[in-house]
């Protein structure tokens, strides 16, 4: 079982060489829109959530070398803000409702989710695109409407929702990664 899980991320990590140059331009757009005073909000549920909030600390923190702090947003890390807003809105607007309040047009959204299909991340990309947003996506396997509802999007081509999960933790890096070459941070 384990040799196969291996095998998995082995074939969805080879078949993702093709996004590289997709990633590397999203770090330069990033790059420039971050340097420039915008943010980026980025989104996700459970596992997910944790590969947001992984890409937003390596940009408010420091991926490898030290640089100044960018402004990113992890929507779902604000427990109290999003309790309340499923509370009193539904849980389909926890994360449309913070892009209303966060986002400017001309910042970036990153919605993730392995089925693409999370109607709370849906929302939120839909949200984010009216408000004039760039809208990126990280999803498992397609058809799905967060690729639609999406400008652009990583889609990783695999059997299981771990091995999505542990592809989009590669791609956060390569993000990042991207993100400080176009700042000129030293690799």
């Amino acid at each position: 079982m384990i040799e196969q899980r291996f095998a998995d991320l082995s074939a969805a990590l080879g078949r993702l060489n093709s996004a590289a140059p997709r990633i590397e331009a999203w770090g330069e757009h990033l790059a420039r829109v971050l340097d420039s005073g915008g943010r980026l909000l980025a989104c996700g549920n459970g596992g997910s959530a944790a590969e947001a909030q992984h890409l937003t600390g390596e940009l408010v923190g420091k991926f490898v070398n030290d640089r100044q702090p960018l402004s990113a947003i992890a929507l779902h890390a604000d427990t109290s803000a999003a309790t309340a807003i499923s509370n009193d809105y539904g849980e389909q607007e926890v994360f449309a409702r913070q892009v209303r309040a966060h986002g400017r047009p001309g910042d970036v959204f990153v919605g993730l989710s392995t089925s693409g299909r999370s109607q709370n991340v849906c929302l939120a990309a839909k949200t984010a695109h009216e408000l004039g947003m760039t809208t990126w996506a990280l999803t498992g396997p397609i058809p799905n409407p967060l690729v639609s509802l999406s400008d652009d999007a990583v889609v990783i081509d695999a059997p299981g929702t771990g091995t999505v999960q542990e592809a989009h933790l590669a791609v956060v890096h390569a993000l990042c990664a991207a993100v400080d070459a176009s700042l000129g941070v030293p690799s």
